[in-house]
């Protein structure tokens, strides 16, 4: 009788254990993964965070992989971008969700439905060197020939933030893809990701490029001789949002994961990582502008997933397949 109860009793608390944990898939840098794993787990005790991190693009190919197998691991994603997360929302693979918090947010930066929610701003603007004589203040002056094959940019091949970038810019009225054929014209480089992009930059080699805000405000308080611009039509953005799956088996636990990224102590550690919380009333990281300075162009991510396999192929076509 009593290796039965010890048996019952073990399977109680492993049920229990089981119940208390959620599996988090992020490609958040490890140093912000654990910050947030370890900001939530104090905010809740007794919930426990099993968490995986890589690159989105590595993470969705083991989910893909996981979900085929009929075993998908992770309770919640906090990944780069929403256009990943409309196309699993396409597929039934979210679990919608109506965080309290959403009334905080404004209704562009989360799912209508509540398959997902953003948690930061991450936006692309203009970096320059502070050797060059003329300091860019729009998306335009990047196509002014007098600084011709002296631009660098990410491929949307490469990045995701920067196949954003291109699907904002190019359903722009003023700007389209006549401005990327502009930039073709002027010799723009399109290679690899944002690190290479703003490192281009700052060595002089490419004085003009788009990057990601935080690189070049960063490295610009640490010295390096660069200046980031928000252009004045606007920039685009990614936004890290968190994503319930439907296969969770740990709903209420994901929930609570959710709505503390989503709270004001959440934000809060956004902008104490140096990023533009999403959250309305928030500050801003040293460095940035106030939030109602930063003009956000208009984004569809559902228009995006439709045109992203024709949008790559028209880019390899200006800047060849990097």
């Amino acid at each position: 009788m009593k290796s039965v109860l010890t048996s019952t009793a073990f399977a109680l608390l492993a049920s229990t254990a089981m119940a208390d944990t959620i599996t988090l898939y992020t490609s958040q840098p490890n140093a912000d993964a654990q910050r947030t794993v370890d900001a939530f787990m104090a905010a809740n005790p007794g919930t426990e965070v099993d968490w995986v991190r890589d690159g989105t693009t590595k993470l969705m190919a083991r989910l893909r992989a996981e979900i085929e197998a009929g075993n998908p691991q992770p309770d919640v994603l906090l990944i780069a971008d929403t256009v990943t997360l409309e196309g699993m929302a396409q597929q039934g693979l979210l679990n919608a969700y109506s965080s309290p918090e959403a009334a905080n947010y404004d209704a562009a930066l989360f799912s209508p439905e509540g398959y997902y929610y953003s948690t930061k701003l991450i936006t692309t603007g203009i970096v320059y060197n502070t050797g060059v004589e003329t300091a860019p203040t729009s998306w335009g002056d990047l196509s002014d020939a007098s600084i011709k094959g002296q631009i660098a940019m990410p491929s949307p091949l490469y990045s995701g933030a920067a196949l954003i970038h291109l699907a904002t810019l190019t359903s722009d009225d003023s700007l389209g893809w006549d401005y990327y054929e502009g930039l073709a014209a002027n010799e723009a480089r399109a290679q690899g990701g944002n690190g290479g992009t703003f490192k281009a930059v700052a060595s002089g080699e490419k004085p003009y490029g788009m990057v990601v805000d935080f690189l070049a405000i960063r490295n610009k308080a640490d010295g390096s001789p660069v200046e980031f611009v928000f252009p004045e039509e606007g920039v685009s953005y990614v936004t890290e949002p968190v994503a319930i799956l439907s296969s969770a088996k740990n709903v209420a636990g994901a929930e609570k994961f959710v709505d503390f990224l989503l709270s004001e102590d959440g934000q809060d550690l956004v902008l104490d990582m140096g990023y533009i919380p999403a959250r309305d009333g928030m500050g801003v990281p040293a460095g940035f502008p106030a939030r109602d300075n930063i003009k956000l162009m208009a984004f569809d991510p559902a228009e995006a997933l439709a045109n992203a396999d024709a949008n790559k192929a028209k880019f390899s076509e200006l800047f060849g397949a990097e």
